[in-house]
């Protein structure tokens, strides 16, 4: 993947590490806001990373506690898919040729993105 840059370490033993979290492009507002929706405190995180991609991945002290799975990936890949789909769905439906022609070109181009996206968005 290009450019693909290290993982930064932003919590570790329950303390925020500014300097990573800033390395990584992040505040801790953000930070928050990614325990939050894991339904997490910093107390109890042993071990946070920010990967390349910029997700959070967080390791609990205690293990006993499940952190959901993040689902933005793979549901952003799914509104790509079902944009493709009704980009079909009105090429199909239209009586106008250059219509039908925009339609089917910008399935196709959607359709490439997905391809190149999927490895990348896939859970």
């Amino acid at each position: 993947t290009p450019s693909e840059k290290e993982p930064q370490t932003v919590i570790m033993d329950g303390e925020v590490l500014d300097e990573p979290l800033s390395t990584a492009g992040r505040n801790r507002r953000w930070l928050e806001t990614e325990l939050d929706k894991q339904n997490v405190s910093i107390e109890n995180v042993f071990l946070a990373q920010v990967d390349s991609y910029g997700q959070l991945t967080v390791d609990l002290f205690d293990d006993k506690i499940k952190v959901p799975t993040p689902q933005e990936k793979p549901l952003l890949l799914a509104t790509i898919k079902k944009c493709q789909a009704d980009l079909e769905i009105f090429c199909l439906s239209t009586e106008s040729e250059e219509a039908k022609q925009m339609y089917s070109k910008n399935s196709e181009k959607l359709q490439k993105v997905i391809d190149k996206l999927t490895p990348m968005l896939k859970g």
